[in-house]
């Protein structure tokens, strides 16, 4: 079978099994046990209108999941099935960015790319942050300024509390040149921001602002 789960429709199947094992260990009322393995296999499905048989048949599992091991096998049986962010290199990453000269890349071979609904990394001496997205099958690179802040935070990606910085583009001139800087607080480790990502709300609304 062809992978047909999105990364950050995995992260949130992986936030249910978390919902039915806290629900585990804070009740033993087979009722609302119950409720709680019917409500998570309603939301899984509501992320896929168009689910077949056979999918259906490997998400139906999640009802059964009652101890930590369960939910790890469940994981790691349906990780086959995410659709990976597409493939990258440094070459590619050079020509997304052309205009930075010394460009910094990320170590690609550690990253497991069905983990990330994009790909962010600073280079901490130039104090430059830099996100690769897809949009409509199409590579979106946007640049900036990032600086860490001291406090947590609302990240405009994952929309979860995290320690954040502030990440500032600078976007094209105007008919007079001048330019108008935008800025946007995000979490400050992509790697785990990612992990955190449920939905591409966020996700879409943060290129079309820095954009445009």
């Amino acid at each position: 079978m062809e992978p047909f789960i999105k990364s950050y429709q995995f992260h949130f199947i992986k936030k249910q099994t978390q919902i039915l094992l806290n629900g585990q260990v804070s009740t033993k009322d087979p009722n609302v046990l119950y409720a709680l393995q019917l409500l998570a296999i309603e939301k899984v499905f509501e992320l896929f209108p168009d689910i077949d048989k056979e999918q259906e048949q490997i998400l139906n599992f999640i009802q059964s999941i009652k101890e930590r091991e369960q939910a790890e096998t469940f994981l790691l049986e349906l990780k086959p099935y995410v659709i990976p962010f597409k493939d990258i290199n440094d070459k590619f990453l050079k020509n997304l960015f052309p205009k930075v000269k010394k460009l910094k890349l990320p170590n690609l071979e550690i990253i497991d790319f069905r983990e990330i609904s994009y790909l962010g990394w600073t280079d901490q001496a130039s104090e430059r942050k830099y996100l690769v997205f897809v949009k409509e099958n199409k590579f979106v690179g946007i640049k900036g300024a990032f600086k860490n802040s001291n406090k947590k935070g609302i990240c405009s990606l994952c929309n979860s509390l995290g320690q954040i910085g502030m990440f500032i583009t600078e976007s094209k001139p105007s008919v007079k040149g001048t330019y108008i800087n935008k800025g946007r607080y995000i979490c400050q480790d992509s790697m785990e921001c990612n992990q955190k990502i449920i939905n591409e709300e966020k996700l879409i609304e943060f290129i079309e602002h820095m954009n445009h």
